[in-house]
């Protein structure tokens, strides 16, 4: 990089997750104190993303930013992350709900990574219980913000409540005499998988994740038309300049992008991977980071001083 940075653009990616204490904006503190680092040291002009929850978010306002405004010597991140770069919520960007004779589905697809695409499929017989299939009809919709496990949850419970019981079923496997058989706290678990294997399922849900070429290259479409030539892309996250483990993959675990062929691949880590597809000067921290810890990086970094654990990758063509 041959000159200090004069536009910078900040990124905190947001995330609600109702299973910690952590602020959901706790993203927003870094990027306060980066805002104002550049300004004060470079006199720079600083852009802050709002309200980015998911990448529908992220997008919308990048394509009004490339409309207006010319590109930024960097582009910063902060968010949670792994080893297939910035996580956000893993947030519905397409549905589908149809009847089609007798099968009813429900098709869904969302993402929490660029690139990574997951999908959920509910599938079931439109004439095996009309009160389900009543209820599909008419609450599908509200499927579209919940996990896959809390959908499961939901309509188990629905199952539950509306499909009878297999009394034959339930007393060969839980019937007082074979629960008396069982120890007194296994009775419990034993009496709650009879619930479940003793009547019949009404529905079939499967979940998988793919990788989407056409996503990926959306997110690092977006990311040459946001930063020069000379610039940079920081991933202020845990992983993105990690090496990519060397095992086999099962179909649903992460590190799918870098150990595919995208950009020319499997690629060493995230990083490698973003600089060789979008062709600029990419960096991000090696192994897990706090928000100061990715404060200190872009200090240091910007100010010419040594550091440990953070990955540089300059293009390809680059002197």
């Amino acid at each position: 990089m041959q000159r200090p940075p004069r536009r910078v653009l900040l990124v905190p990616l947001l995330s609600r997750d109702p299973h910690t204490t952590e602020s959901p904006r706790w993203s927003e503190q870094p990027a306060r104190t980066l805002e104002a680092f550049y300004r004060n040291r470079f006199n720079a002009n600083v852009t802050q993303l709002r309200d980015v929850w998911s990448w529908t978010d992220y997008f919308q306002q990048v394509d009004q930013i490339v409309r207006h405004s010319p590109p930024f010597d960097r582009v910063m991140f902060i968010s949670h992350g792994g080893f297939d770069g910035p996580v956000l919520k893993n947030a519905v960007f397409w549905q589908n709900f149809k009847v089609t004779g007798n099968k009813g589905e429900l098709v869904q697809l969302s993402e929490a990574q660029p690139g990574l695409e997951n999908e959920l499929s509910i599938t079931y017989d439109v004439e095996k219980n009309r009160v389900f299939s009543n209820y599909m009809v008419t609450r599908w919709p509200e499927l579209a913000p919940m996990k896959s496990s809390d959908i499961l949850r939901q309509l188990k419970g629905l199952e539950k409540q509306i499909q009878p019981l297999d009394n034959a079923c339930f007393q060969l496997y839980c019937s007082p005499e074979r629960l008396a058989t069982s120890p007194e706290e296994q009775r419990g678990y034993r009496l709650e998988l009879c619930e479940q294997v003793c009547r019949e399922p009404l529905f079939d849900q499967k979940t998988s994740v793919e990788i989407s070429p056409e996503r990926f290259f959306h997110f690092t479409k977006s990311l040459s038309s946001l930063v020069t030539a000379d610039g940079l892309i920081f991933f202020g996250s845990c992983n993105p300049g990690s090496a990519a483990p060397e095992k086999a993959l099962e179909p649903d675990k992460t590190e799918l992008l870098i150990n595919s062929t995208l950009g020319g691949g499997p690629h060493k880590s995230y990083v490698h991977l973003i600089s060789a597809v979008t062709d600029r000067l990419t960096a991000g921290p090696i192994g897990q980071s706090s928000a100061d810890d990715i404060v200190n990086r872009i200090i240091m970094f910007e100010t010419g001083r040594p550091q440990r654990n953070l990955c540089i990758v300059a293009p390809s063509g680059a002197k």
